[in-house]
């Protein structure tokens, strides 16, 4: 079974030393008691091990317990410690992970006019708008909204989801659990509400929020598109507040209206 398995900056979990590649078995497998644990889904993984100074591996789990989990936690016997992640790659991977849930071919609602609006509310389901000034809306679980114009949106309020949004200022928003925003346009804006949730901005001054307690991505590009600096933080409702837009500039987190 394919998982993502989150580490110390050491490699380790519960003072147990991993390394990449290694291949590791226990005689068994009770979750939360005994074994390998690890997450299918890779947003999962930073319940238990956050960003700040955590390592993300994908790894793959044999002789699974079955048991389950409030999330997507498993445990088996035996481990092999694959590809190392990082922050950026996890989320990535999340998304992935979300989207290969859904059936695209029976619950899809596709638009391609500018001005226009995409909407789906089942689960397992996708909203896809690629006209500019246009919007794709999800309300269902494990679902996606994705937006490719420039000046459109993609919202997502459905657990286990995902908002992507590749135009130029344009937001991508999550009100769902363990979710995703993601936005790669310039001057694009990502926010998350739900528990367990991460804010990506990867495009020119991008801009990412969230409540208290979950995560926001930021990355910084100079005026050639390079990309500068990269920081993960959580919004701790102190040095970075809830529900204000933050973004990156000569390596700094500092609000956006700041920038």
């Amino acid at each position: 079974m394919r998982a993502y398995k989150g580490f110390d900056k050491d490699l380790k979990c519960r003072d147990f030393q991993f390394e990449i590649g290694g291949e590791y078995e226990e005689p068994d497998a009770d979750l939360c008691n005994a074994g390998f644990h690890a997450c299918e889904n890779p947003l999962d993984v930073f319940g238990y091990y956050p960003p700040a100074d955590s390592r993300y591996c994908e790894v793959e789990l044999d002789e699974t317990s079955g048991q389950k989990s409030d999330d997507s936690k498993v445990c088996g016997k035996k481990i092999k410690v694959g590809l190392e992640l990082g922050i950026k790659g996890l989320v990535e991977a999340g998304v992935r992970f979300i989207f290969e849930k859904i059936d695209w071919k029976n619950a899809k609602e596709f638009n391609t006019v500018n001005r226009s609006a995409a909407t789906s509310t089942g689960n397992q389901s996708a909203a896809t708008n690629t006209g500019n000034q246009s919007a794709a809306t999800n309300t269902g679980d494990r679902s996606a909204a994705t937006s490719t114009g420039d000046w459109s949106a993609a919202t997502n309020t459905g657990d286990w989801s995902a908002a992507t949004n590749t135009g130029d200022r344009s937001a991508a928003t999550n009100t769902g659990n363990q979710s995703a925003a993601t936005n790669t346009g310039d001057y694009g804006a990502a926010t998350v509400e739900g528990e367990d949730s991460v804010a990506i901005a990867t495009g020119y001054k991008g801009k990412a929020r969230g409540k208290t307690g979950r995560w926001i991505g930021l990355i910084e590009r100079d005026d050639d598109g390079k990309i500068v600096f990269g920081k993960m933080v959580c919004v701790d409702g102190v040095k970075i507040k809830e529900d204000t837009f933050y973004t990156l500039r000569n390596k700094r987190v500092v609000k956006a209206d700041d920038e």
